[in-house]
């Protein structure tokens, strides 16, 4: 856990040296991160937000990353990995409700079609930014059969503005002097801004 911790803090430093270490595959390493913690519903806890910005920000250094090919394959890479999810959903998903159990009841499968018909493209665009959500949406799109075409464009467009948003945030922001001496409390800057959508409901339900 600690590991964990170390890498999503100085992110900016580990990638320094995989980039040292990988070369031009580090591209392909960070499609690879980005497809599975949007495609594998047990990824979940790989960094997502943070590693856009800080990849952002070495697209600035001498000698750093291409900001163009960060953004195409890192949009690629989150398309993909919510249609791998979605899809997922779609096929393996409805036989987890075949038999109902105190997590997996019928009547959940029925009220996510009911939620994703109603408000299924806001969800999928929205829950890119919110961790946690962003891996198990597509998925619950996919149990709820969001029709494919649908669930494809609102896909495009959430993962286009995702990556363009923290990768552009990294690039013009986090070479700042005052950013760069204190990028660690940056990326928990990130991490907490991106959590709020999920922990304001939960606190106004407290509330309540």
């Amino acid at each position: 856990m600690s590991s964990l911790a170390d890498l999503v803090l100085h992110l900016d430093q580990h990638l320094v040296e995989w980039m040292a270490l990988w070369g031009p595959w580090i591209y392909l390493l960070m499609f690879l991160v980005i497809f599975c913690e949007t495609g594998l519903v047990v990824a979940p806890f790989l960094p997502g937000d943070s590693l856009l910005f800080a990849l952002g920000a070495l697209s600035v250094a001498e000698n750093g990353l291409d900001l163009t090919t960060l953004l195409l394959v890192l949009s690629l890479a989150g398309i993909l990995g919510d249609s791998l999810n979605y899809q997922i959903g779609r096929y393996l998903g409805p036989r987890v409700f075949e038999r109902d159990s105190p997590f997996f009841r019928r009547e959940y499968l029925l009220k996510t079609e009911q939620f994703y018909e109603k408000w299924g493209g806001f969800t999928i665009i929205a829950a890119r930014f919110a961790p946690i959500v962003r891996t198990f949406a597509p998925f619950v799109a996919g149990v709820g059969r969001m029709p494919w075409r649908r669930f494809l464009g609102y896909n495009a467009i959430g993962g286009v503005v995702w990556v363009f948003t923290f990768v552009l945030a990294g690039h013009f922001f986090g070479n700042l002097p005052v950013v760069k001496a204190h990028f660690h409390l940056v990326i928990i800057a990130v991490i907490v801004f991106s959590v709020l959508p999920l922990v304001m409901p939960w606190l106004r339900t407290r509330r309540t």
